[in-house]
């Protein structure tokens, strides 16, 4: 067999990055290339906080502490509910999901907490009035909006005309403008949080003003002094900009400022322009201002910067858009909803009545090998071969490109150990996920190996190659063709739609990146130099070969397969493996023909599915057995735990011995532990069915009106007690009175119980699954009393259930008229132009950050009156208002013990092998297999590894030179 080299070699050196200057036009300049729009937010969020520090800073450090003393009791509340919240954000902090879900996350958190903070109690003691604020920020943030849009429409209507550049027909987002909207509002409402709207009455103020640099000797030496630089930044750099006699004719479009009497004032109204009012109507103009110089500068936008001396410069060459890794345990995946109906059909209606396998034998003509599309010897005459084996990639783009990439290299260094690249690449199957489309398989395959070296230039991606091969121009046959050539045999999810995709895109296309496809079929014999064959098998879903296979084999043996040759047996999954853990036999058709018919000439057996590498070697055995096994299915899919499986050492008649596994034992078990911390990071879009699947839990359980002996007990152990004695009420009454939780709960307990592997017993098996069931369950009522006390708490201290359900609206509009004067009537005349929808709209607008209110008043009501005296229409507004906060509460609990089950399984039991790594996505930890063939007929067999996924750099496709493979694991 020849000698057995075994390496696992991560990436020592990155390829050298091309380094390209990039000239682009002004229009391209302009454009905004912020990734992620929520940016903004992210900055005006740190300017707050700088600007809230400073002030809250300007008073003494000790009153600060002794106001931070006198709330603790709420300072504590408003921890908690922060740290709930952040709970749920943590997976979209610092992470690349979609923007499009971590900006609705962002927006509904930001709503719910607001909606919150503001009905518990303000620190008007530490000079932040929370109610004020929001409600400002509010009819800010409507006068924002509306006036941006307008300014768009006319800018719009400029350009329509041919008044303005051709970018103003570009139009902004619409979250654009409400970003920048929110932008604008917080600061106005920080500004106000610290300064008030106050109109200082010293006479002569604005003739006073004097430059910033004149005022700068006395600005730092009033650092001594913080409360003194908090006033004067109030009143001089942002203060009133002046009165309604200096703007005459804007003085009717003008709020106002408050009054402040001191020493020697006349009380009496002001005419002093609202600072808050001025800062906000800056804001305005300087957006207004940027947006139209931005879009007008019409002879750059038509010109290109000059061309240097060394010819033009060519653009960035931009990194692809690849893929991320499948979400497994995403509930709004299209893709895993087709895979799930595509096995169903595959598997209920052509299991068994319809093969593409036996179509394929009956349009191949009998015993005319050379040209039936099975055989190919073109390899057999070569002094020696190199070439390699991969399987289970199309995943995540990153992973699949740095297996390609690697296999792409001209040669690549192992110490002194030069391998070159193969000249045959052998894929064993499952070639894109999570379904054989075309989307999957051009986006998932097709995209990171053409990156990695790309097809002829000639070559076509649309072209439908009918007779292969195709070779390039001035090549005859396939014995004279050089180049790298791939062939690929079918997996499990390459069966799911009957085959059909594999046949388009392996059968029927001529390249996969730079490799020739001259397959035709589905399975094939290979013949090598000096003795050796590939015989690469289809197992379709049944995990065997067919009837037709199987004679068409048996053929080949027969009648070319010498004694002496040896034989490397290609499958997509490892039966050995699989079916020492489920303890079954499987591939009956497979052991068939190893044991009959090769007779001790399969000296290799080597198979993906398991996405991961293990080898194993014959101790001791029949003549007939296979010496070498080796999985390696770590060609780009998620990686698979190898410490269950260390336990195999029996397959047939031979007894095998562990010889290496990538990653190890050891470091398998503790990948595991990511299941309990970070499952729900991965797998953020579980939070659709988690949060759904908790709230019909506890659905019927809403409202709990008996917490009185929860609330009354003195001591922390007595409110545990009672806390889980309420619970338990909850649950009796669940079962007495509920319809929709009942059914709930018995959906969720029988799929529970079919969840765990057939692999144990029945009754194990329902203990877990009763097991699993009984801390959803108990979580699901735990949180749902948890925001039950959560509201009776805020109810008897007067924070909730007092102000019916527009409680924001009444207590702005109060507050309104006496901070803001409007002495000329502007409110009256907006409202009297939008026909009464300027007050109605921000009395709805405030109506939505009045959650908490409506739970209060729609519970007490319940409580009171009992469910049936409500309209139905209360009735929808109290579970919907009840579901926003308990879905924020429990979905990353439903992933926190979803995910300790999962890691309990497979460390402990170790089941779901499949289902508790499919759930890490991790890209890392890539391998495949090198094989050479050198002139005296033995084989060597090289692995090489790469433990992390690099990342492609925006660099050329061809590269020339070695990548150093640095170092054996």
């Amino acid at each position: 067999m020849g000698k057995w080299l075994m390496k696992e070699d991560s990436m020592g050196k990155t390829m050298k990055k091309v380094k390209k200057r990039t000239v682009r036009r002004v229009r391209t300049m302009l454009q905004h290339e912020y990734p992620y729009p929520h940016e903004h937010s992210q900055h005006a969020l740190i300017a707050v906080v700088a600007v809230a520090l400073f002030f809250i800073f300007s008073d003494n450090l000790h009153i600060v502490l002794h106001k931070l003393d006198t709330n603790i009791k709420w300072w504590s509340i408003y921890g908690f509910l922060l740290g709930f919240f952040y709970f749920f954000s943590s997976p979209f902090l610092g992470s690349t999901i979609q923007p499009s879900y971590s900006n609705f996350s962002r927006w509904y958190v930001g709503w719910l907490l607001i909606a919150a903070v503001y009905h518990l109690p303000s620190f008007q003691s530490m000079g932040v009035d929370i109610r004020m604020n929001l409600s400002l920020f509010l009819t800010l943030f409507v006068a924002s909006v509306l006036v941006l849009v307008l300014f768009h429409v006319a800018f719009l209507g400029l350009w329509y005309l041919g008044f303005a550049a051709r970018l103003a027909g570009k139009r902004p987002e619409i979250l654009t403008i409400l970003q920048n909207s929110a932008v604008l509002s917080i600061a106005c409402c920080a500004f106000y949080s610290h300064c008030g709207n106050q109109a200082p009455a010293q006479p002569g103020i604005f003739q006073r003003q004097r430059s910033m640099f004149e005022d700068l000797p006395k600005w730092f030496a009033g650092l001594q002094n913080m409360h003194h630089a908090k006033e004067q930044m109030c009143t001089e750099w942002l203060g009133p900009v002046g009165t309604a006699a200096d703007y005459p004719v804007f003085s009717k479009w003008a709020l106002y400022g408050e009054l402040v009497c001191n020493d020697g004032c006349v009380g009496g109204p002001t005419d002093i322009i609202s600072p808050v009012y001025s800062l906000w109507a800056t804001f305005i103009g300087l957006y207004v201002a940027n947006y139209v110089v931005e879009r007008s500068t019409g002879w750059a936008l038509t010109h290109p910067q000059p061309e240097t001396k060394n010819g033009p410069q060519k653009t960035t060459v931009t990194a692809p858009e690849f893929l991320d890794m499948v979400p497994w345990y995403s509930g709004t995946s299209a893709d895993l909803f087709k895979t799930a109906f595509d096995l169903l059909v595959s598997v209920t209606l052509f299991l068994g009545r319809f093969d593409m396998r036996t179509m394929q034998a009956a349009m191949t003509q009998a015993n005319q090998y050379k040209d039936d599309g099975f055989f190919y010897d073109h390899l057999s005459k070569r002094d020696g071969l190199w070439f390699d084996f991969m399987a289970d990639t199309g995943d995540g783009g990153n992973s699949t490109y740095s297996v390609a990439r690697l296999l792409a290299q001209p040669f690549l260094k192992m110490g002194k150990t030069e391998l070159p690249r193969g000249d045959l690449l052998i894929i064993g199957g499952d070639l894109a996920y999570p379904n054989p489309s075309t989307y999957s398989y051009e986006r998932r395959l097709f995209l990171p190996f053409e990156y990695a070296m790309q097809p002829p230039v000639w070559y076509k991606p649309e072209h439908i190659a009918v007779t292969k091969p195709e070779l390039p121009e001035g090549v005859h046959s396939l014995e004279e063709f050089r180049a790298p050539q791939c062939f690929a045999i079918p997996g499990n999810h390459d069966w799911f739609d009957g085959l059909d995709t594999f046949m388009r895109y392996i059968c029927h296309r001529s390249w996969l990146g730079g490799w020739l496809l001259p397959q035709q079929k589905s399975y094939f014999a290979l013949r090598l130099p000096c003795g050796w064959w590939i015989f690469g098998f289809d197992q379709a879903l049944h995990g065997d070969i067919d009837i037709f296979q199987f004679k068409y084999f048996t053929e080949i043996v027969k009648e070319h397969v010498g004694e002496d040759d040896s034989v490397i047996l290609v499958t997509h999954e490892p039966n050995w493996l699989l079916d020492w853990y489920w303890d079954s036999t499987t591939g009956s058709n497979v052991a068939h023909f190893v044991e009959h018919y090769l007779k001790g000439r399969c000296r290799l057996r080597i198979a993906g599915d398991l996405h991961n590498y293990m080898r194993h070697k014959l101790v001791s055995g029949s003549s007939t057995s296979v010496e070498h096994l080796i999985v390696n299915g770590s060609g780009g899919a998620f990686l698979h735990p190898t410490h269950v499986f260390g336990g195999f050492n029996k397959f047939q008649d031979g007894v095998y011995e562990k010889k290496f596994a990538y990653p190890s034992l050891k470091e398998s078990e503790q990948i595991a532990w990511g299941n309990i911390l970070k499952f729900r990071k991965k797998n953020w879009r579980f939070d659709v069915i988690g949060g759904v699947v908790y709230f019909i839990l506890v659905f019927s359980m809403f409202p709990q009106c008996e917490l009185d002996q929860v609330l009354r007990d003195d001591t922390m152990l007595g409110h545990v007690w009672e806390f889980g004695a309420t619970m338990g009420r909850a649950f009796l009454d669940m079962l007495e009175h509920s319809y929709v939780s009942v059914t709930g709960a018995l959906v969720l307990v029988i799929l529970s119980i079919q969840f765990v592997p057939v692999k144990v017993s029945r009754s194990k098996r329902i203990v877990i699954g009763l097991l699993h069931f009984a801390a959803h369950l108990t979580s699901a009522i735990a949180y749902m009393i948890l925001l039950e006390i959560g509201i009776e708490i805020c109810v008897r201290h007067d924070l909730l259930g007092t102000s019916g359900y527009h409680s924001l609206y009444s207590f702005y509009h109060t507050k309104e008229g006496e901070h803001f004067p409007d002495p000329t009537g502007l409110r009256a005349r907006i409202e009297y132009w939008t026909m009464g929808f300027y007050p109605a709209c921000i009395k709805y607008l405030m109506a939505a950050f009045d959650v908490p209110e409506v739970m209060a008043v729609t519970r007490a009501n319940i409580c009171k009156s009992g469910m049936d005296s409500l309209p139905r229409g209360f009735v929808l507004a109290y579970y919907a208002s009840v579901f926003l906060y308990y879905w924020v509460f429990s979905t990353p609990v439903v992933s926190l013990v979803f995910g300790s089950y999962l890691y309990a399984c497979i460390n402990w039991f170790h089941l779901h092998f499949d289902e508790a790594f499919s759930s890490l996505r991790i890209a890392n930890y890539k391998s495949f297999n090198r094989f050479h063939i050198n002139s005296d007929g033995d084989l060597h067999v090289y692995t090489l590894a790469a433990d992390k996924s690099k990342q492609r750099s925006p660099t050329c496709h061809h590269t020339s030179g070695a990548v150093q493979v640095n170092g054996p694991l």
